[in-house]
């Protein structure tokens, strides 16, 4: 299918993330408070240079990868990513997001995460879009459940992080269920 054509929405630009991102990126992903519930935490710019190169090689659609999406305000200010997995069939999506803290509370975070749902249904046909969060992670629970989505699972000590065990809820959404915005 090839690259990501870019996301508008009223407020937002979402599109691939690049390099010239990776000062915004690092800032807000090495922020404990963003971290805490993340697998990944960037330890310097140079790390997040690797991952922005090889996030800018993944087609979209390719089986089992990770396409990461920045999340711009419309004069093209950086304040978070979407990351979209491309599962191993043709008809589920996985997504998570992250905002920068200072953007937090307005919005942003539900007007993203909608419009990459309404991309996965309208333009790649998929069937169900799923979310991994942790069962602390109060405001992301929220915002999932705001927007339709359903606890289908919460998985005891599944996840292993930093030697530590943690619980993993999963949260999804059906097409026919989807309302657009």
């Amino acid at each position: 299918m090839g690259k990501l054509k870019n996301i508008r929405t009223g407020r937002l630009l979402i599109r691939t993330l690049e390099m010239k991102d990776k000062e915004a990126f690092f800032k807000y992903r090495s922020l404990p408070e963003i971290y805490q519930y993340q697998s990944w935490r960037p330890i310097n710019i140079s790390e997040i240079e690797e991952f922005i190169n090889k996030n800018i090689s993944v087609c979209v659609n390719t089986a089992n990868s990770w396409l990461q999406l920045a999340v711009c305000l419309k004069e093209g200010q950086m304040i978070g990513d979407i990351g979209i997995h491309f599962m191993d069939d043709d008809y589920q999506v996985e997504i998570g997001y992250t905002l920068s803290p200072e953007y937090q509370g307005n919005g942003y975070a539900q007007e993203a995460v909608k419009a990459v749902i309404d991309y996965s249904f309208i333009e790649l046909k998929k069937h169900r879009v799923t979310a991994s969060v942790d069962p602390d992670n109060i405001k992301s629970i929220k915002l999932l459940e705001k927007i339709g989505f359903r606890k289908e699972a919460h998985f005891i000590k599944s996840f292993n992080m930093n030697n530590q065990w943690y619980d993993d809820c999963i949260y999804a959404i059906l097409e026919d269920e989807w309302k657009p915005f």
